[in-house]
């Protein structure tokens, strides 16, 4: 995104397990995003380091307290507001595996959610437990009956003795309960429209478990997952990442990168217009 011209900043949220600086080949920092989560540092911007690309900055996830690393709630509230004042055309938040709370917040309240999966069994399994914990915490916080808020938390264990095991089953006890929530619940879903690209690709069949998924998920969920893309598997990349230097830049015209550049070119969307004529 840089590389065409797109104002970026780049955020590792990802504090348990901060390393984006050495993959874009910055030294670790003596501040990051941990000490804006502590309250060490009020102003986010402060934090944003140029970097050896050109348009990109970066907020580093370095130093962040273990015990404690991600913020609570309120904090996070707080740090969502930062990051849209940044002065940027783009802010990508990369986050860290897992379930917690944080990570699947971060994930809800993006423009494009995106989803890496290896075409792998474990990958898969992981992607779409991921895709179902958020989709529900997004149903969760649409609803304002706390009755309701409950049930689909029951919901959210496949083993529920409301024998909900859908979200079509549990979008009808909702319907039930109140019409107006309903109406809620289902802008909600069709709001839940994460992106999905498959990484580390070797064969056709690969290529396919993105349209797998996407069809899964329409099924399942009834939400719309895009399939943005894949990248094919690639030795320059892992190369890339021994040289702490973005693919994209260390070798230009390996497969990996030219996939990564369609892919960040469909994000961003077609460029404007160019008007021609003279002027008056």
């Amino acid at each position: 995104m840089a590389q065409i011209g797109q104002r970026v900043v780049a955020i590792d949220a990802d504090l348990e397990g901060a390393n984006l600086h050495t993959c874009l080949g910055v030294p670790p920092p003596r501040e990051g995003l941990a000490d804006f989560v502590a309250n060490r540092e009020e102003d986010l911007r402060k934090l944003a380091l140029e970097t050896p690309i050109p348009n990109l900055r970066l907020v580093a996830g370095t130093h962040a307290h273990l015990s404690d690393a991600q913020p609570d709630e309120v904090h996070r509230v707080r740090l969502i507001r930062a990051l849209r004042q940044l002065d940027a055309d783009w802010v990508i938040l990369d986050l860290g595996p897992g379930l917690q709370s944080a990570t699947l917040d971060y994930f809800l309240v993006a423009d494009a959610g995106l989803l890496v999966i290896n075409p792998e069994p474990g990958s898969v399994e992981n992607a779409y437990a991921f895709l179902r914990a958020a989709f529900y915490r997004r149903l969760r916080q649409a609803v304002v009956s706390e009755e309701l808020r409950d049930l689909i938390t029951e919901a959210m264990d496949p083993r529920n003795e409301e024998g909900i095991r859908t979200p079509h089953e549990l979008r009808a006890e909702v319907e039930s309960a109140d019409p107006a929530e309903g109406a809620r619940f289902v802008r909600a879903m069709a709001e839940f429209h994460p992106r999905i690209v498959i990484n580390g690709v070797r064969n056709t069949e690969d290529i396919r478990l993105g349209f797998a998924v996407a069809s899964v998920c329409r099924r399942y969920f009834g939400v719309e997952v895009e399939y943005l893309g894949y990248v094919n598997h690639d030795e320059a990349a892992r190369r890339s990442v021994l040289a702490r230097e973005p693919v994209v830049r260390f070798a230009k015209e390996a497969d990996a990168a030219i996939y990564l550049d369609r892919i960040a070119r469909k994000i961003c969307g077609p460029p404007p217009a160019v008007r021609t004529g003279s002027s008056p």
